[in-house]
């Protein structure tokens, strides 16, 4: 069980809508509701909750009690609210585990009100705002509460002390509690949520929403937490933006290669990199054997390079694979719709440097490729923010180097500072959207590893002949392919706060162009637009169903369509075509050929997949709901 616990001057709802086939039944005076001076305690019930729902139901009321009497509330609001969790209880069992929690609380002398279970509902709160204000609690039963095998990287990180820093495009390096943020409002809520170190997802983040009303990506309830389905229009743009940012790495100069994705937890140097890298692994047995999935391309990039004959003359040599998939136990509280995943897509490229002169080279370039590559998919540095992290000891050798890497992002950044090495690499930076909850997730990175060649026993042959360990750059100049899906929606999402209509960048959109006949009479005509579109290599749909006009339109509107043309007597005579543009909401009467090198010209360079969906939208399943 998840609560979030809210201390509030008063909490009021009101049901909107069923939101389960079978939801509680209720009375007509349960549909709405309030209480004044009160511990609103927003509820998820989980899976695990079933296995013993008395001892939930005990550690709850204690927990709920414990803060109550700190903050001085009699008042308590039970909220079932499934948005804590992914891993959500069967709903009989969740009712039943809320209904016996409000009963406990009573027997305790509270004055208890709980919302109801199944349903959609508006809710207005109001809280106090003090530092015992907002609480979260999990509740695990005891006997499922297993001990985590955790990389000792991890309980290491935990322990590091870091030093923070402001780094201005001037080269000044200001303390992060002594640097003006003004002007500067999503730096100030990255930085704090990197100090904080909290990656609990206590809200759902408003990308999910879209992603499910689009019919993009679904949990998969079949499967472990954090292993996502791909819905036709998702799997299009999670495919186009794997083959852009392939296409990016390779034309920068990188070898494709493929690499197993489960590998032997004894090999000696994958077991020593393991105690290096601060990620929990999955495990898996095969007879007597035990292998982890990877969670990086790292291993099997460096097992075929520590075989292969490298000469200084072939460095600096760059690899590369899209890992579909790479795994990682984030913990279930972390998992975050695209944000955070246990099973992820990353493009991961490894370049071998002779020495530290050659990778800041490389490291600089790479620095560059990644802001090209996210331009590409709509984020400008405008959208991320930047957090350059390294040991004291390399900031005083290399402080004009640094500074350069800000002057090329044109703002300040994030520095992270330690007095000693810990991690594999010297000097690392990542690019960070911060998203409408002020989560931040990491999207471009590139580090100087000076751990893993000699661990690997990778070797090149230098101007004498003899045999050096270099150095390697860990780059992935996009992050995790879902993790950009994430970014592009939250962005929209914020646009549509303020008002301005949600798009995909053209070359992404699942349907570029939806043309629309009037009525039945034009469908031919309409199929003949799109059949010259189509064979422009344009995704195109047709509108046939019985809707109105209007409604088609909204409907075309709902999903971000680019182009609407809509099809009549008057473009059928005339040979024309009638296009609303979502980009400038404006209407244009255009030749079509027009329309086609418009749309060509705007995806020029970027890769192509055919429409994911059947051409009539009345020959198209709906996926949900």
């Amino acid at each position: 069980m998840r609560m979030l616990l809210i201390h509030s001057d008063y909490l009021e709802y009101e049901v909107k809508d069923k939101a389960l086939k079978k939801p509680e039944e209720i009375s007509e005076e349960q549909k709405k509701g309030r209480l004044d001076e009160v511990l609103a305690v927003f509820v998820s019930v989980e899976k695990v909750d079933e296995q013993n729902p008395e001892e939930v139901v005990e550690k709850a009321v204690a927990e709920i009690k414990d803060v109550a009497s700190q903050v001085k509330a009699q008042n308590i609001f039970v909220y079932p609210f499934a948005h804590l969790s992914s891993e959500l209880a069967s709903p009989d069992a969740a009712l039943k585990i809320l209904k016996a929690v409000e009963e406990k609380l009573k027997e305790e002398g509270f004055n208890v009100k709980r919302a109801p279970f199944g349903y959609y509902k508006a809710f207005k709160l109001s809280c106090k705002g003090h530092p015992l204000a907002e609480l979260s609690r999990t509740i695990v039963p005891g006997e499922v509460k297993k001990e985590e095998e955790v990389p000792e990287a991890l309980k290491k990180e935990e322990e590091l002390v870091s030093y923070w820093y402001i780094l201005t495009p001037e080269g000044e390096l200001v303390e992060v509690d002594k640097f003006d943020f003004t002007g500067h409002e999503n730096l100030r809520k990255f930085a704090n949520y990197e100090i904080s170190k909290s990656r609990i997802a206590e809200k759902e983040p408003p990308h999910v929403k879209i992603m499910l009303e689009q019919e993009l990506v679904d949990y998969e309830p079949g499967s472990d937490p954090g292993n996502l389905r791909y819905y036709p229009k998702g799997r299009l743009i999670k495919s186009l933006l794997e083959q852009y940012v392939t296409e990016k790495v390779i034309e920068y100069g990188a070898m494709e290669v493929e690499t197993p994705i489960m590998y032997d937890f004894e090999h000696p140097a994958l077991e020593k990199y393991l105690n290096r890298f601060p990620a929990r692994q999955y495990i898996v047995k095969s007879g007597d054997k035990k292998y982890f999935l990877r969670f990086a391309a790292c291993f099997g990039q460096f097992l075929i390079k520590k075989d292969a004959t490298i000469s200084y003359k072939h460095l600096p040599l760059r690899m590369y694979e899209l890992t579909r998939y790479s795994f990682r136990r984030e913990k279930r509280g972390e998992l975050s719709g695209l944000r955070r995943l246990r099973a992820f897509t990353m493009p991961d490229m490894h370049t071998v440097a002779k020495d530290l002169k050659q990778a800041m080279e490389e490291f600089k370039k790479q620095y560059k490729l990644s802001m090209e590559v996210l331009k590409g998919v709509g984020l400008t540095p405008d959208d991320y923010e930047v957090a350059i992290r390294f040991t004291e000891d390399f900031w005083n050798e290399n402080k004009d180097f640094v500074v350069e890497l800000v002057k090329i992002i044109g703002k300040p950044v994030l520095i992270e500072m330690w007095k000693q090495r810990f991690f594999y690499f010297i000097l690392k930076f990542e690019f960070n959207f911060v998203d409408n909850l002020d989560k931040a997730a990491a999207l471009s990175t590139v580090q100087i590893d000076v751990e893993n060649a000699e661990r690997f026993g990778i070797t090149y042959y230098d101007e004498d002949g003899k045999e050096k360990h270099p150095l390697i750059l860990h780059c992935s100049p996009s992050g995790a392919i879902e993790r950009v899906m994430y970014a592009i929606l939250e962005k929209q999402a914020k646009l549509r706060n303020q008002g301005k209509k949600p798009m995909y960048p053209l070359w992404l959109s699942p349907i570029q162009v939806r043309v629309i006949p009037v009525n039945e009479d034009y469908l031919d005509y309409a199929l003949y637009i799109a059949g010259k579109l189509e064979g422009a290599r344009i995704r195109v749909d047709v509108d046939d169903t019985s809707d109105r006009l209007t409604k088609k339109i909204r409907k075309a509107e709902k999903e971000w369509i680019p182009y609407i043309i809509v099809v009549g007597e008057n473009e059928k005579r005339q040979g024309i075509i009638t296009v609303r543009k979502r980009e400038d909401g404006k209407q244009y009467e255009m030749q079509l050929e027009d329309l086609i090198k418009e749309i060509k010209q705007r995806t020029e360079g970027f890769p192509y997949k055919p429409r994911p969906l059947p051409l009539l939208l009345s020959q198209r399943p709906k996926f949900r709901g």
